[in-house]
């Protein structure tokens, strides 16, 4: 019988110190190595995956200890190991960063898998003192295994050596370094990264990334250091919407969670494919209609001109499929979108509201979701919300749900519904727990 895949998580102190390189670089060096190696990001997060799948060669998964039951979690992290011989997962934000307590952070993942962290330091501006930031992390919370340390922006081999002694007199283990290069860095926009689609210099920034990894990074020693991976059931994040779905997916269309498709195909659920961007219109044969989130407000116009995509959401409505979207999917389905510069642009009309890009701000959490009265969904569900869009017209369909914050705050109604058309701004991960 073949030993189940190993992994670990990657993860640091503080959003911006280059973890996201770090687990780029080992996804790629690893997979040079002639090891099988899978991703994996923690937390809500639909950015990194992309770049995690051009450094892999295969597709990464969310992992969400707020939104997943420890079951879940398991079901999700084993599906995605499967066939591989490790899988690294890059964490979210600072380690023990997250909701009320710390619910959802990295440390809180690592807790619920069993597994040992790696902890990414910006040294840029330190030396001897990221032994202490090391050391204060390593003793925070003895539940968390931190197994040994990368150190990021080094500036030379003396910095490097600074920075290995202090960690030994700590007993932490150093596995390597990666130097400064500016070459090492991913544009960004108003929800993080850029897409991995996007940036026609990514593979040179993996490769430079891999690179740096195999010549500072002691790979064996990071590899030793994994453990093996909890296997899990056959758990469904969230039922599918139809027999035959279609789901959008272009530049506009992005932000679908890989665990909840990978979910619906194991449910004998069917996934049809189709992109408004190219004017396509959703299959004909579908039940449902599924418009994830993404940029639609970068590409509003081509949206509003698309007359095929348009005319075969309308038939699909009319014909009673199910459509459902959410984030920048909820906002195509409103009658209008007025993007940056404040041009409005008409969308499908489906629901009755209006959104507006012209005013940002900013719209951010986890959402414990109650449906209200009959739609698709039938029981309560998490999810996350991250926009900077408004609601310039507030529309009068029917509320699509109930929502509280990550501590239990009301925060009122959320989204539309109307017959068999629904959406709102938030994300769904998985039905709750």
């Amino acid at each position: 019988m073949a030993e189940p895949p190993k992994g670990f998580i990657i993860a640091a102190p503080s959003s911006g110190s280059g973890k996201t390189i770090a687990a780029l670089g080992l996804l790629s060096a690893i997979r040079k190595k002639g090891l099988r190696v899978a991703p994996a990001k923690a937390g809500p997060d639909y950015i990194d995956p992309g770049f995690h799948r051009l450094a892999a060669g295969r597709a990464s998964v969310n992992l969400d200890p707020w939104a997943m039951s420890p079951e879940m979690l398991c079901s999700v992290l084993s599906r995605a190991a499967a066939g591989a011989d490790i899988i690294v997962i890059e964490g979210v934000m600072g380690l023990f960063d997250g909701a009320a307590g710390g619910a959802g952070s990295t440390a809180d993942l690592a807790k619920a898998l069993g597994l040992p962290v790696i902890l990414v330091l910006d040294a840029a501006a330190q030396a001897q003192s990221a032994a202490a930031v090391a050391h204060g992390f390593r003793t925070f919370d003895p539940e968390v295994d931190v197994a040994g340390v990368i150190a990021t922006r080094i500036a030379g081999v003396r910095h490097r050596a600074l920075i290995e002694d202090a960690l030994a007199k700590c007993a932490i283990p150093f596995f390597g370094a990666i130097g400064r290069d500016p070459a090492l860095t991913v544009p960004s926009r108003h929800l993080g990264l850029v897409q991995a689609t996007e940036l026609a210099a990514i593979e040179s920034v993996i490769e430079k990334a891999a690179e740096a990894v195999t010549a500072g990074v002691d790979l064996d020693h990071v590899q030793a250091a994994a453990k093996p991976v909890p296997q899990g059931g056959d758990a469904v994040p969230l039922p599918p919407l139809g027999q035959r779905i279609a789901v959008a997916q272009d530049r506009a269309f992005s932000f679908h969670y890989q665990h909840l498709i990978d979910g619906w195909q194991r449910a004998s659920a069917e996934i049809l494919p189709f992109s408004p961007l190219a004017d396509e219109p959703p299959s004909a044969g579908a039940d449902a209609v599924f418009l994830p989130g993404g940029y639609p407000e970068l590409h509003a116009a081509a949206l509003s001109e698309a007359s095929a995509f348009r005319k075969g959401m309308l038939k699909a409505a009319d014909d009673g499929a199910l459509i459902y979207g959410e984030c920048g999917g909820y906002m195509v389905l409103g009658e209008s979108l007025a993007d940056a510069d404040g041009r409005t642009h008409p969308m499908l009309g489906l629901l009755s509201h209006s959104t507006s890009f012209a005013e940002r701000k900013l719209s951010l959490g986890y959402r414990a979701l109650k449906p209200n009265g009959k739609n698709a969904f039938k029981s309560e569900l998490r999810g996350h919300e991250f926009h900077y869009s408004l609601m310039s017209v507030d529309g009068s369909d029917t509320p699509l749900f109930s929502a509280k914050d990550a501590v239990g705050k009301t925060l009122g109604p959320m989204g539309g519904q109307r017959g068999n058309v629904m959406g709102s701004y938030a994300h769904i991960i998985a039905a709750s727990l």
